[in-house]
């Protein structure tokens, strides 16, 4: 079965496509239950596509963070579940050899911590005092996420970069530089989040089928 008529993800398809058509009209609280399928149907594709079980790990955060960010004062507890997500990213693209590559190509990493810097600045003034010591860290892992992706493969790094953009915009929504509660910001946050997962999940199990010294690695 090839992987794009996969049971799972046509499923992921679908419910990506009715939770932005949900999302967009406000339709609470069925855009929040179709949020949360979008990360464990990736998975279950993974899973059946034979992919590392770090990327399953990854996906099953992604859903957790997904989940929390829902609920009224779990914000934290969803980027920490994101950050655990980035973490199992950055894991899987550095045993396959990403490190050494962006080494080799330093000008993708100083491009992307100046752009988390001035994001950071940017939302600075406008965060809670309860965000301001997460965000630098958690900008720290969007930037290690999207540098070691792009150098390990160019779909995953525009997966990596579309998160960075995604998980960027929700902070500025939370310093009030955007208006968080317009459809345009959500639909912008839920689809660029959508493609991320979808782009660095099937980049990973590329790596991991192609045979020679860039595989990704369980």
């Amino acid at each position: 079965m090839t992987a794009t008529r996969s049971p799972w993800l046509i499923a992921f398809g679908a419910v990506s496509v009715v939770h932005l058509v949900l999302n967009g009209t406000g339709a609470e609280p069925w855009d929040s239950v179709t949020k949360c399928l979008i990360a464990p149907l990736l998975a279950g594709w993974a899973v059946q596509a034979g992919a590392p079980r770090l990327l399953v790990v990854a996906l099953a955060l992604c859903f957790l963070g997904d989940l929390f960010l829902e609920i009224d004062g779990l914000f934290i507890a969803g980027m920490a579940a994101f950050a655990g997500a980035h973490i199992a990213f950055i894991t899987l693209f550095a045993r396959g050899g990403a490190v050494a590559r962006l080494r080799a190509r330093p000008l993708i990493g100083v491009v992307y911590v100046v752009a988390a810097i001035a994001m950071v600045a940017w939302c600075w003034g406008g965060l809670e005092p309860g965000l301001k010591p997460a965000i630098p860290v958690y900008a720290a892992l969007l930037v290690s996420t999207a540098s070691l992706s792009l150098a390990a493969d160019a779909r995953a790094g525009l997966g990596g970069a579309l998160f960075l953009v995604s998980d960027g915009i929700i902070a500025l929504s939370e310093a009030g530089r955007v208006d968080g509660d317009a459809a345009v910001t959500g639909l912008a946050i839920m689809t660029l989040y959508i493609l991320a997962i979808l782009l660095l999940a099937t980049a990973v199990v590329r790596l991991e089928h192609r045979p020679g010294p860039g595989d990704v690695s369980t």
